[in-house]
């Protein structure tokens, strides 16, 4: 690859198309860049053993976008990171779908790695997008990141789902 000419910018963005995850981490990379740390959040089959169908996501893209500003802010503090992109999808996905993607690159993988793994617990706790569940059981809202590992780590009550209700046609 060419010496990049123009400098590296920070994405923080609310999407609705499909997420390019080679383009994403292309666009944080550069040529000092020794490391690119890519996440990608996907639509399983299933959760808490139930079969998922589908998600839906909203959000209110001017708030997520800002809080996920603030997520890099912050991780620019505390790694000397080069490129850092954000970026979550809204509206109906199927399962195996990207639904968030975070690409880090900096001199060195641990950075990297260590950065990439505190920016998707940051935006699962911070970014206010909300989640609708489809499934062979129901439709249900699913509020904030609630894994054991977010629960211990944030103090979140054990659960944190509403009621499922019966499916929509």
């Amino acid at each position: 690859m060419a010496t990049r000419a123009e400098p590296l910018i920070d994405i923080c963005s609310i999407v609705t198309d499909p997420i390019d995850l080679g383009s994403l981490a292309e666009k944080v990379r550069s040529d000092t860049s020794g490391a690119v740390a890519l996440f990608a959040g996907v639509v399983r089959d299933h959760h808490k053993g139930v079969r998922v169908n589908r998600l839906e996501y909203e959000a209110y893209a001017p708030m997520a976008e800002r809080e996920m500003r603030r997520i890099v802010l912050d991780l620019r503090e505390r790694w000397n990171l080069e490129g850092v992109a954000i970026v979550h999808r809204i509206g109906r996905l199927e399962v195996g779908e990207t639904s968030v993607a975070i690409a880090i690159s900096a001199s060195h993988r641990k950075e990297a790695l260590d950065a990439c793994a505190v920016a998707i617990d940051r935006v699962k706790s911070d970014v206010p997008v909300w989640k609708k569940e489809h499934g062979d059981s129901g439709v249900d809202w699913v509020i904030g990141d609630d894994s054991p590992r977010a629960r211990a780590s944030f103090g979140l009550p054990v659960s944190n789902r509403s009621s499922r209700r019966p499916p929509e046609a």
